[in-house]
């Protein structure tokens, strides 16, 4: 690509954004970048302290000096905490739940949106998460917001983490992702939004081939 061009995907957990953006960097050739994992590292490292990932006064004496490193290894991006990589660690249940405590915090946000924005300002990329376009990326290129149902979501998440081997109840998995809308919708600081002039694709119903080529189309 002749100039660098900024993709802000938005939507709740589970709508399918990140393998979206994914596949949408394969396909543009240019650079992914995983937010979520940034805010699961830094809830990880809270739990690590036994610090509650809602106190923000607990995460702030080591928020500003977090060893947070992203790495692109083979074609992958891995997520270094403390020179360790966590990858697969900051997949699990409990520091989902914890990602979407600790991502309300303002002084959260304000690191992981001064590391983001800066990687975003040196080279192409897709970027996803809650509120790319609407607060990490106002000026990005293009913006599109990617929703699916409560029990679509649900079951996307059941089937992942039985494959890995993880025991879920389905119903108390389906409350657990309402309550993360909630936390995102109703946090103080920069909550989940469609951004402004967003192009909303709902993706219940359809397969990633079928939302990445939507999105290039758009984007053509």
């Amino acid at each position: 690509m002749n100039k660098i061009i900024k993709v802000a995907l938005d939507g709740p957990s589970g709508s399918g954004k990140s393998t979206i953006a994914k596949a949408l960097s394969k396909k543009l050739d240019i650079l992914y970048l995983d937010t979520g994992a940034m805010y699961r590292a830094t809830a990880l490292k809270a739990l690590k302290l036994g610090i509650d990932t809602f106190d923000e006064k607990g995460v702030l004496t080591f928020i500003d000096n977090i060893d947070l490193e992203i790495k692109y290894i083979d074609g992958a991006q891995h997520t270094f905490l403390d020179k360790e990589d966590v990858s697969e660690k900051i997949r699990e249940p409990q520091v989902s739940m914890a990602a979407s405590n600790i991502s309300s915090l303002k002084c959260v946000r304000l690191k992981m949106v001064e590391m983001q924005r800066k990687i975003a300002s040196e080279t192409s990329c897709v970027l996803d998460g809650r509120d790319i376009g609407s607060f990490v990326l106002p000026n990005a290129d293009y913006k599109f917001y990617i929703e699916a149902s409560v029990e679509v979501r649900a079951d996307r998440r059941f089937k992942e983490l039985s494959l890995k081997g993880h025991k879920v109840d389905f119903e108390e998995l389906k409350k657990e992702i309402e309550q993360r809308d909630y936390n995102d919708r109703h946090r103080d600081f920069a909550p989940l939004v469609k951004a402004e002039g967003a192009i909303e694709i709902d993706t219940s119903f359809m397969t990633i081939e079928q939302v990445v080529n939507k999105v290039i189309s758009f984007i053509e």
